[in-house]
């Protein structure tokens, strides 16, 4: 510990946000830059534990409070190694992560947090500024060819990994670029879209070849797949959302968050002027109050809404830690995300504890209005309070409820046929084994397909585990790391 007073003298701070009037009126990233003289003294408050409870947080186990200290030590090249050697994508996981790191910190158990996501931010924006973040091809080839189905988190960590052990990898996307939900599910004002670009060029430079706009499973089959590489990947993610199927869903309006947020996307990427579906001079309803529905927030006020609605049937979450969630579990707080902030200062609501019931439409089939009820909590089965039904107005509603686990296409389809009884668990995600490995030979699994919807810092990690035991497959044994098991810990 460089500063054994670091944590009692310095008080937890953050980067400040751009003003919300500024902000709203662009697509860039939300915070303005932070001092090094900031940063160091919030790298100071690291404690160095004894036992470090952020690495217990950590999927990837980062090493902490080493890249703390060296950065208080303004020690940056080697801040950067010792955390490229757990993480594949700080800047994603920087910029993207909830940061269970940060709740069970130490310091969390009576006080603020260590800054951990800032400090990890800055370390990885530092060293691409400084010309540190270089390609590392092979010095060796295995002559194994490998298939990485999905570019999302988990899927590049893959790649990455097993490029560099000397393997041949193609990764293969359905969209028209890579990236995943990185690309086309987080606003660009979340993340921008640099980023990825920059860490895609890295990968080509290392010899990763990158496929887009083909659909694994229709324009290239589950047999042609295995018969053409001597391993394959999964690793496309929780792809199937959950819908609402009320009355009035079928009218033109009403749309899954994954309809609506890649076209608003596209347009920083210059495929459109104006999205095809825009907020813009509507009311909007989002419903949904996790992540995926505050970039649905963002997303519609920088496109001019009239006025944007957060619905949510949970009941708020409390502002500090509940007894039933101690340290240094990850306790559901209320947060106040950007979006929610520019949502509050353009008057618009975050509501909880209520139920659509219905979607109310107009003679031309477009939705007009939105019916809901008060319910009361889970404990109560969600139940409807009589007498509290009452209708808004909704010109365009985005469904935010999550995912229900991988797509049962052709891709998946096939591959069960050949697996037989087994290939799914029991909640409909492709089960696999401690390796990775799922009930078909040679293909194996990693990131949401496999676990289920959870977080980028979970799905980086199983991409790099998924590649050791691809590594160990296709070769016999593996140098790559293996930081986690599937069943490690509990889902967060």
């Amino acid at each position: 510990m460089a500063d054994p007073k670091g944590f009692l003298t310095h008080d937890r701070e953050l980067p400040a946000r751009r003003p919300v009037d500024v902000r709203i009126s662009d697509w860039r990233e939300v915070y303005q830059d932070f001092s090094q003289e900031k940063l160091t003294k919030q790298a100071a408050r690291c404690m160095d534990c004894g036992i470090p409870f952020c690495h217990n947080g950590c999927p990837l186990g980062n090493l902490i409070p080493e890249w703390n200290d060296l950065v208080y030590r303004t020690d940056w090249r080697e801040a950067i190694e010792r955390l490229h050697a757990t993480n594949n994508f700080p800047e994603f996981t920087g910029r993207l992560c909830p940061a269970p790191c940060e709740a069970a910190c130490v310091l969390g158990i009576n006080s603020d947090p260590v800054a951990i996501k800032r400090v990890e931010v800055e370390i990885i924006d530092r060293a691409f500024a400084e010309g540190w973040v270089t390609p590392q091809p092979p010095a060796v080839r295995t002559g194994k060819r490998v298939a990485v189905v999905g570019s999302g988190p988990a899927g590049l960590a893959a790649a990455q990994q097993l490029t560099r052990a000397g393997h041949d990898v193609v990764v293969f996307e359905r969209a028209d670029r890579a990236g995943g939900l990185l690309r086309y599910g987080i606003p660009e004002f979340k993340m921008e879209k640099r980023h990825i670009e920059r860490r895609l060029e890295q990968m080509r430079a290392e010899g990763t070849e990158f496929r887009t706009g083909v659909n694994v499973g229709v324009d290239i089959t589950a047999a042609e797949l295995r018969e053409q590489f001597d391993a394959v990947v999964l690793s496309g993610g929780a792809t199937q959302w959950r819908d609402l199927p009320v009355t009035g869903r079928e009218l033109k309006g009403v749309y899954q968050a994954m309809e609506y947020l890649p076209l608003s996307n596209k347009v920083q990427e210059g495929d459109y002027a104006t999205p095809p579906v825009s907020a813009e001079g509507k009311h909007v309803v989002v419903i949904g109050g996790g992540d995926t529905g505050a970039d649905c927030i963002g997303t519609a006020i920088r496109q001019g809404a009239t006025s944007v609605t957060q619905l949510e049937i949970m009941p708020r979450p409390p502002a500090e830690r509940p007894a039933s969630q101690p340290w240094p579990t990850y306790p559901m707080l209320f947060k106040m995300e950007s979006a929610h902030e520019e949502l509050a200062d353009g008057g618009g609501e975050r509501v909880y504890a209520v139920s659509t019931t219905e979607f109310v439409g107009d003679a031309d089939g477009n939705v007009r209005a939105l019916r809901l009820v008060e319910v009361e909590g889970p404990q109560a089965g969600f139940k409807p309070i009589p007498g509290s039904e009452r209708e808004i107005p909704a010109e365009l509603v985005t469904l935010s409820m999550g995912f229900l686990g991988p797509e049962k296409g052709a891709l998946l389809q096939d591959l069960a046929e050949v697996a037989g009884d087994g290939f799914y668990d029991a909640r409909g995600n492709v089960a696999r084994d401690k390796t990775y490995m799922s009930k078909v030979d040679g293909v194996f699994v990693a990131g949401d397909m496999g676990r289920g919807q959870s977080l980028i810092v979970w799905a980086i990690a199983e991409g790099r585990a998924a590649a050791s035991g691809v590594d160990r497959f296709l070769t016999g044994d593996t140098a790559l790391p293996y930081p986690i098991l599937p069943t490690a810990r509990p889902l967060v």
